[in-house]
């Protein structure tokens, strides 16, 4: 998959792509439907298939106080778009540039003049340009003009009549339950993150843990979970079992939350290197013990908990479904 963040004099083998258009975090099971329509029209076409979205979110810069709340930062975000078989990502910087470029304008330049987009596929809701003037109907307006076509994907629900929505996905994400995120997203959520030193206090009662660091992605409900944990190499990712625990420690500004992954039968050094915690079930919330034996204990029975809750667990779980465009070939 070709990253492209600078939309300007594109190569004409970068440009004429149908276009997937929207923030996509967490490209849950809505999402992947706007972008596997892209990628139809694109096999259709002959042309090649495109997602075009933000780095940073435009939440954040908007309100950049807000907690953490990314259930895709733009590293996960280009990893799972790249499995989908997508041809082009046009990862866009969110700036006071494009946070007040009018709809118009945000056509002509990114869409038209920019990626030369032969068809342009987004979510019914989608908005875009200053004050969120820019909607389907200026884009099905401003189409026939510029010679490109335009699909409005409706909204999707799932079970119980849930919508498929990020805001939702945090939601259960922040009250412990991986498990109906994963219904909504059709695969596990995960943390991806650089393992850095810890203070070793993981190993020195049994169970050596990867301290991962938790970056900008929104906060799961403080606890023990069952996990798999994928170490990258290269394209490729080696995935183990095992648990994690979320969880505060006390730092010099305050509150910091760890991300602390224990493998299961597993004794390599991981310092330095990215890894994938795939979250799948909830185990426990966070607890204070009284001792070194205490904590042991207790461990040991979340290893437990966590190895019959992964007994059925698959690396299915962990991907996304394929958009079956394949590379394109002119």
């Amino acid at each position: 998959m070709q990253i492209i963040k600078k939309i300007n004099d594109l190569a004409e083998t970068a440009r004429g792509a149908a276009v997937a258009l929207g923030n996509f975090d967490g490209i849950h099971l809505g999402h992947q439907a706007v972008i596997g329509e892209a990628c139809r029209l694109a096999r259709a076409d002959g042309v090649p298939s495109a997602v075009m979205t933000f780095d940073p979110h435009p939440r954040k810069f908007f309100r950049p106080n807000d907690r953490l709340f990314e259930l895709t930062p733009a590293p996960a975000k280009s990893r799972h778009l790249a499995t989908f078989g997508v041809d082009i990502l046009y990862l866009l910087q969110f700036d006071a540039a494009l946070a007040n470029m009018p709809a118009e304008k945000f056509v002509t330049d990114l869409l038209v003049k920019g990626a030369g987009a032969s068809h342009v596929v987004a979510g019914y809701d989608f908005v875009f340009g200053q004050g969120r003037q820019g909607n389907l109907a200026l884009l099905q307006e401003m189409g026939p003009a510029n010679d490109f076509g335009v699909t409005v994907v409706p909204a999707f629900q799932g079970a119980g009549d849930v919508p498929y929505s990020s805001t939702v996905i945090r939601t259960h994400l922040r009250e412990g339950r991986p498990r109906e995120a994963t219904a909504l997203l059709g695969r596990c959520w995960e943390i991806e993150g650089e393992v850095q030193r810890g203070d070793q206090r993981g190993r020195q009662i049994g169970f050596p843990t990867a301290n991962v660091d938790p970056g900008v992605y929104v906060m799961p409900a403080l606890g023990v979970y069952a996990v798999w944990v994928g170490i990258i190499e290269g394209e490729e990712t080696a995935w183990h079992r095992g648990i994690v625990n979320v969880g505060r420690r006390p730092t010099f500004e305050g509150e910091g939350i760890t991300v602390e992954a224990h493998i299961f039968d597993f004794d390599q050094d991981i310092y330095g290197k990215i890894v994938r915690v795939a979250f799948v079930d909830f185990i426990r919330p966070e607890m204070k013990f009284d001792g070194i034996e205490s904590i042991r204990g207790q461990i040991e029975k979340d290893c437990v908990e966590a190895r019959s809750m992964l007994e059925a667990s698959t690396t299915d779980e962990l991907g996304l479904p394929p958009c079956q465009s394949g590379p394109h070939t002119a």
